[in-house]
């Protein structure tokens, strides 16, 4: 703790364009030209992905979790009750490239945050490959931060998290700050934060480096009017730094004001790719 305050110390300055050609199976081609279309190299393939969850099946009354039921079931030489596959993505296929920000849109249950852990590296393929350029960064609302420490500690642990020397962390540190707004509760511990000034903080230090892929996962969806105006202009940013962001919200208009591009997932397929002013009417009338 000693060295963390030091460094704290140190951190504050005091002394000690390519289009998708829409690989997935039977797209349904838009005819369009995309909005915002970038012109770099691919940053993420993926190659007829399928993801499998092995969870327990609904137990029957007598199987619940119970001393009794444990040990009839040990009596009888049962086994625990059975497993049960839930296929969360099936077959999806898409290739993004540097400066595209891609908008995944769809149903609770259709597997979107699914994907954007699969391309994180956090869940291993059933079948299929994804294929990065770079190491994604995955930022959603239950990003790890340390609830026991302060706000400035916890910006400058997730910093160099980030891999950010001692310097450029100086150089960012009161940017996230004003960026995230929580102004002097920086001072206090995460635990008496709101919901919204956690996600606020989370986003400003995820952000503060420009990451080859940035995954967000409705990080933006407790923020006011301001700070989803700030991070729609950050975004823009790291797009224009040749990065690739990949955003999942329930706000359409997020996704509509900051993407040029929008998968919509159904049932773990993908239902339809393309521009934002196509693909979102589509999916309100889906």
């Amino acid at each position: 703790m000693a060295e963390l305050t030091e460094e704290l110390s140190q951190v504050k300055g005091e002394e000690p364009g390519v289009r998708d050609v829409r690989v997935h199976p039977n797209p349904e081609p838009t005819g369009h030209k995309p909005m915002d279309a970038p012109t770099g190299t691919p940053t993420v393939v993926v190659d007829d992905l399928h993801i499998v969850y092995r969870v327990y099946a609904a137990a029957s009354d007598h199987e619940k979790g119970n001393a009794v039921s444990a040990l009839m079931r040990m009596l009888k030489r049962q086994g625990r009750p059975q497993m049960k596959e839930v296929h969360a993505v099936k077959g999806v296929s898409f290739v993004a490239y540097h400066g595209d920000a891609i908008g995944i849109v769809g149903r609770n249950g259709s597997g979107k945050s699914t994907l954007l852990r699969a391309i994180a590296g956090l869940l291993p393929p059933h079948a299929g490959a994804v294929y990065t350029d770079g190491q994604p960064s995955l930022l959603g609302v239950n990003a790890a931060l340390m609830r026991e420490l302060t706000g400035e500690r916890n910006i400058i642990l997730g910093c160099y998290a980030m891999g950010m020397t001692p310097a450029e962390v100086k150089a960012k540190y009161e940017e996230i700050v004003d960026f995230s707004g929580i102004d002097e509760f920086v001072q206090l511990p995460m635990s008496t934060y709101s919901s919204g000034m956690g996600a606020r903080l989370r986003f400003a230090i995820s952000s503060a480096k420009t990451h080859d892929v940035l995954l967000i996962d409705e990080a933006l969806a407790t923020g006011d009017r301001e700070f989803r105006k700030k991070s729609q202009e950050r975004i823009k940013q790291i797009r224009q730094s040749a990065g690739t962001v990949f955003l999942v919200s329930h706000d359409h208009k997020v996704i509509e004001e900051t993407c040029n591009r929008v998968i919509w997932l159904h049932k773990g397929k993908i239902k339809m790719d393309g521009d934002p002013k196509e693909v979102m009417p589509a999916y309100h009338k889906g």
